[in-house]
């Protein structure tokens, strides 16, 4: 038979590399070489353009210059500035400017413009009298009198609630002028009264008291009533 008497081929390259390890590792070792001497050939022909080139450098700020503190006094740092007490705060000189006081107390002033201002008595007085009487009406009188040694003028006011003031003269001196008010009138001098002088003032009232409400001259109240 044909098939039957062939002997079986054997593969002596495959059996003996399979016997000798050692041939491998020698291939990859020359392998591994020659990789490295292509690697370093291709490092050292590079281009110097293709280095890479160093970057500006970077942008320079001014700082600030702080003050010193002034000589012999150290300033706390924060640590010491964080570290005081309340107490310390409130105990630590102000850097304020404080005005200064004087320890004497200002001497009292007199006649100052708060200080109110004594004003003399009016030299000028009254004293009222009724002359005549009538059965709705009757005759008034303010005698005035002038105590200093100057001429003056003076003003007479006088009230009558409910009345009416009918008409009101100067007896045997220059006349003045009325003016009624509500309820009552007032009479000022047409000349000046001489010091040391009195003169009368006569007046015609209708449908009131015989005494008045009020009578001053110069705001001085009347006598007689």
């Amino acid at each position: 038979m044909s098939g039957s008497g062939r002997a079986p081929r054997k593969s002596y390259g495959t059996t003996a590399v399979a016997s000798s390890p050692w041939i491998v590792v020698s291939i990859g070792v020359a392998v591994m070489v020659v990789l490295l001497v292509v690697a370093l050939g291709a490092y050292r022909g590079r281009s110097p353009d293709f280095d890479a080139q160093p970057g500006p450098p970077p942008p320079t700020v001014a700082l600030p210059e702080l003050p010193l503190p002034p000589t012999g006094s150290a300033s706390p740092t924060p640590s010491q500035r964080a570290t005081r007490t309340p107490a310390e705060r409130s105990s630590s000189p102000s850097t304020r400017p404080t005005p200064s006081r004087s320890s004497r107390a200002p001497a009292p002033t007199t006649g100052g413009d708060d200080a109110p201002l004594a004003v003399p008595p009016s030299p000028m007085s009254g004293r009222y009298r009724v002359v005549n009487s009538f059965h709705d009406g009757f005759i008034g009188e303010v005698l005035i009198r002038n105590s200093s040694t100057t001429d003056r003028d003076w003003t007479a006011r006088l009230a009558f609630p409910g009345g009416r003031v009918d008409s009101a003269w100067v007896e045997g001196a220059p006349q003045g002028t009325m003016s009624r008010t509500g309820d009552g009138f007032s009479y000022r001098s047409g000349r000046d009264l001489a010091g040391g002088a009195s003169v009368a003032l006569r007046f015609y009232v209708e449908r009131a008291d015989s005494r008045p409400a009020s009578c001053t001259v110069d705001d001085v109240a009347c006598t007689g009533l």
